[in-house]
């Protein structure tokens, strides 16, 4: 025979239910939400002034990504239009106007085509890596051209 349920029982229940209203409430339960990134308004563009063979003087330079990253005033502007473009609500503080290939990598500073609206916390886990894939090219582990396959089918497949 079951056991009766009691006052303890109840509140903890309530407890549990709470949580997870305010986990799916503040973007959380989602599996850290994230949208894919539409493969026709963002296929990803590259850089031409990067190449595998001046990797040294290009992604592989410490500082030489804020060289060439475009100012917030163009980000943020870009990011309204493409986040009605997915649907996407909230706050531009909620999302990161993310390069679809990094500049990490090579891709395109401010080609619209190479950007995307990608929430938080989803935004600053893909920056880490961002930064694995580099580090893998400077090693001389990955080329090029695999770490930028490998960031494209990340952001198309898993956002």
């Amino acid at each position: 025979m079951a056991r009766p349920v009691t006052p303890a029982d109840f509140a903890i229940a309530l407890v549990l239910v709470m949580t997870v209203v305010v986990l799916f409430a503040h973007g959380h339960g989602r599996g850290a939400h994230s949208i894919l990134a539409d493969p026709v308004r963002t296929p990803g563009v590259l850089n031409p002034d990067v190449t595998q063979a001046n990797i040294r003087s290009t992604v592989c330079r410490h500082g030489w990504t804020s060289t060439i990253r475009p100012p917030s005033s163009y980000t943020d502007e870009l990011k309204r239009k493409q986040m009605r473009q997915y649907g996407e609500t909230g706050s531009l503080s909620d999302y990161q106007e993310d390069h679809l290939i990094s500049l990490e990598l090579g891709g395109s500073p401010t080609d619209p085509r190479n950007l995307w609206p990608e929430p938080y916390p989803r935004a600053a886990d893909v920056d880490k890596i961002e930064n694995e894939l580099n580090a893998e090219v400077c090693s001389g582990q990955l080329t090029l051209a695999q770490a930028q396959q490998r960031e494209d089918t990340l952001k198309h497949t898993q956002g």
